[in-house]
């Protein structure tokens, strides 16, 4: 009988890891949903990463919970120093009674963080390197002295990767090259004003709050529904005014994807122009030239006719994100292809024969079966309108 209480035991230590390693961890999922949109609009007001950001915003507070975060609204663990002139609070870090600043609310927490790294010249490196590169950035965050533990790098690598926080940062590309005159997202960002009880209401914008807002911690049971209402913050003037998104296919060279080799979906992938040759671009990545049309769902071809996306190991059945808001002239095989996923799953959770394409402003699931069927384009001008992937 003692031996079956230890076999109980390890079981249940095991399963609680195992559950820890999957990236399913409920109070960094709300904790992203909550803060995913101004982690945006600082990487577009400043250059800092959404993913690092994000990441270090995570670990420094322990997902908001933290001690210093809780009492001070502090999510960075970022000291006073010599130029602070706000609160302050005193706790115990490296040493004994240590100053730490003091923010009315979490979205002043972000903003300074973004600030304190842009304005000293020990980070300005930092700013030289690509932001898809969250690896770079992380061990460059320890090298400027910006944390004390030896394997800082290592968890902030770890938390993107759990999280697919690459994810954000990739988002926040797109929608740099389509802000221009936009007010979702602008040089002094108004903040989205999320709360569990908007999710099914008109999104409004509000100025970051003086003062700290009456709000509540959001609770596991909202964070599916306020990812959503995130996603549609992110995309709400698609449907307004087709110029201000990079989905749009017929505005494809307005597309902002970083160069070279970068994640969507936690896979690798690359942009690659239209006229580029296939065979090569297997011979670059060392990849078999018919894993690469495997991969990507092609028809054999040698030469590419436009310019698209092409991932270097197989899609996901799942996507990263929740919705997909459809846009102008987009067909199934291109929201796969954006969003990293196998056509058949697309099709299969939102119940769409193959060849039918959606019409533009419907919510496609990427992560689950669709409440309902999108309303689609009529066959015979699907027909005229779909395009080869």
């Amino acid at each position: 009988m003692k031996y079956w209480w230890l076999v109980c035991i390890f079981y249940c230590l095991a399963n609680v890891t195992n559950a820890q390693n999957t990236g399913n961890n409920p109070k960094v999922l709300v904790y992203i949903a909550q803060y995913k949109a101004i982690a945006v609009a600082e990487m577009q007001r400043t250059g800092v990463p959404a993913a690092i950001k994000l990441a270090q915003g995570i670990f420094e507070s322990n997902n908001g919970e933290s001690k210093l975060c809780l009492q001070s609204n502090n999510h960075f663990g970022i000291k006073c120093k010599n130029d602070w002139q706000g609160d302050r609070t005193y706790h115990d870090d490296d040493a004994r009674g240590e100053c730490f600043r003091v923010y009315a609310t979490g979205a002043d927490s972000y903003r300074d963080h973004s600030d304190f790294l842009k304005t000293r010249p020990h980070y300005a490196f930092l700013f030289q390197i690509p932001p898809t590169d969250y690896e770079a950035w992380a061990y460059g965050l320890k090298k400027a002295g910006y944390a004390t533990n030896p394997r800082y790098p290592e968890r902030i690598i770890q938390i993107i990767n759990e999280y697919n926080l690459n994810e954000v940062t990739l988002l926040a590309l797109q929608q740099s090259s389509t802000n221009a005159g936009s007010n979702v997202l602008t040089a002094t960002p108004a903040i989205p004003e999320v709360t569990p009880s908007q999710a099914g209401n008109d999104i409004k914008f509000v100025t970051p709050p003086s003062q700290p807002a009456n709000t509540k911690p959001a609770t596991e049971k909202d964070v599916e529904e306020d990812e959503e209402v995130i996603e549609e913050i992110i995309t709400i003037t698609a449907k307004k005014d087709t110029t201000l998104t990079v989905n749009d296919t017929s505005k494809q060279a307005t597309t902002n994807y970083p160069q070279g080799v970068f994640t969507i979906n936690g896979l690798k992938v690359i942009y690659a122009e239209a006229g580029t040759s296939m065979l090569a671009i297997a011979q670059q990545h060392n990849i078999a030239y018919k894993k690469l049309i495997e991969f990507n769902e092609l028809t054999e071809i040698d030469i590419l006719e436009k310019s698209q996306l092409l991932f270097l190991e197989k899609k996901k059945k799942i996507g990263a994100q929740t919705i997909h808001i459809v846009v102008p002239n987009e067909t199934m095989e291109d929201i796969a292809q954006k969003e990293g996923m196998l056509l058949q799953s697309l099709l299969d959770f939102n119940r769409i024969p193959k060849g039918r394409q959606p019409v533009s402003g419907e919510k496609i699931y990427l992560k689950g079966n669709s409440p309902t069927t999108p309303k689609l384009i009529e066959a015979t001008t699907a027909k005229n309108t779909t395009t080869t992937s």
